[in-house]
């Protein structure tokens, strides 16, 4: 946080904060770093098959088995492309809200992503 470090070192050496930097300060949220999460694709079953996340993570879709697999949101809003043994494919969640997803090839495989605010 270039911001913070700033209205720090000014108000440690000699400089004086502003009502509006102060505020700053205070109110300012930690921004969130954004985690990593798996889903592991195995024996034709995402796993798990509900993953809750906070909004800004990345989920890496793995596929361990021999066929071919997608993860594709039901209103294809996202897509992981087909993935082959031993592959893989990272999808970030910027918005908060509930992602439904299936596999194109076996869509009787069903998931869902939980995006959570953070």
């Amino acid at each position: 946080m270039p911001a913070l470090r700033e209205a720090v070192r000014s108000a440690c050496f000699g400089g004086t904060l502003t009502g509006a930097a102060l505020a700053f300060l205070i109110a300012a949220p930690a921004a969130h770093a954004g985690e990593n999460h798996q889903v592991v694709i195995e024996r034709f079953v995402f796993s798990p098959a509900t993953l809750t996340i906070t909004r800004g993570d990345t989920v890496e879709f793995v596929n361990t088995d021999p066929a071919p697999h997608t993860a594709t949101e039901d209103d294809t809003l996202w897509d992981t492309g087909e993935l082959k043994k031993g592959q893989s494919a990272r999808i970030e969640f910027p918005d908060a809200g509930t992602s439904t997803y299936y596999c194109v090839f076996h869509p009787n495989m069903k998931a869902e992503i939980v995006v959570i605010e953070n």
